[in-house]
């Protein structure tokens, strides 16, 4: 995500085509009266929700069968700001990595425009019996590709790996 404070023209947060907004819940708080850490990853999901209504593929009728289903395998929370009882949070999710089984998502939490949190999951497309990896079905993968419509750039590294944005 570029962002304008290092050093990019954009502000943080433009290059992401879904957000999600939500309220923060009287549970979500801790001892600390701020949103207890866990809960930014319930959030991340959330938007993961939503992103697969948004490209047309609601999970887990449209994504998950005999063959395929996606299992998170990574996951970072970077925490810049407190999060409190009854804020209103925009949880922004783009794709950032597409590559041969699996998807890397990236998210921005923010309120207004202060950044609360941001992160990223990545999920891998396996067999849900042999959880082995597999290859992305095409039709997700044209999905995404379309909703983001992003420039996707070889990684010169050790894989070819398609890389978004």
């Amino acid at each position: 995500m570029a962002d304008a404070a290092a050093g990019g023209a954009e502000a943080p947060g433009a290059d992401i085509r879904l957000w999600q907004r939500l309220r923060v819940r009287w549970a979500e708080v801790d001892a600390q009266r701020i949103v207890f850490n866990g809960h930014y990853l319930t959030y991340f999901d959330v938007a993961v929700t939503e992103y697969w209504r948004a490209i047309g593929l609601p999970y887990p009728d449209a994504i998950s069968d005999a063959e395929n289903d996606l299992f998170a395998v990574r996951s970072l929370v970077n925490y810049h700001a407190p999060a409190f009882f009854d804020d209103w949070l925009e949880v922004g999710i783009r794709v950032a990595r597409l590559g041969n089984s699996s998807i890397g998502f990236e998210f921005l939490i923010r309120r207004g425009s202060e950044r609360v949190a941001s992160g990223e999951v990545v999920y891998v497309n396996a067999d849900p019996v042999a959880r082995r990896a597999r290859p992305l079905p095409e039709r997700l993968r044209a999905a995404i590709v379309r909703f983001e419509t992003l420039a996707v750039a070889h990684d010169e590294d050790a894989s070819d790996a398609p890389r978004a944005g």
